[in-house]
């Protein structure tokens, strides 16, 4: 199963520690959260899956980060702006919009919005591997 130390849940140090590579653009701040919902083995040999509830307050960010395999989402609610570490043009997201990232692209939510951002991201990763890698 996936190494849930390095999976962000609640508030606190750990969040913190993705606002030192923020983008100026938004801080990063404390109250940013991310739920781990269900993790299971995928049916391809050695990968797994899971699925994550993200919560971005107004003017926050997640801070920039990568994943070891996919990232298929889905903006529950909210604007977002997903910034790309490549030379991806940023992408602007709303309310209903889905998403994908592709494995290992370092990124960054920005909540655009005037609401808490809710972000719901399933994830198909490298068995063994942590799910977030912070920047």
């Amino acid at each position: 199963m996936l190494d849930r130390r390095n999976l962000l849940i609640g508030t606190g140090a750990a969040v913190a520690a993705l606002g030192a590579a923020a983008a100026p653009a938004a801080a990063t701040g404390e109250d940013v959260t991310r739920v781990l919902l269900q993790e299971h083995p995928s049916p391809a040999p050695g990968w797994d899956t899971a699925q994550t509830l993200v919560e971005i307050p107004r003017g926050e960010a997640s801070g920039r980060h990568s994943h070891p395999g996919v990232e298929i989402g889905y903006l529950v609610r909210g604007e977002v702006r997903m910034e790309f570490d490549d030379d991806r043009p940023p992408l602007r997201l709303r309310t209903g919009d889905p998403f994908f990232i592709p494995t290992g692209v370092i990124h960054n939510a920005v909540n655009t919005g005037r609401e808490t951002t809710m972000m719901l991201s399933t994830y198909v990763v490298e068995k063994g591997k942590p799910l977030v890698t912070t920047y």
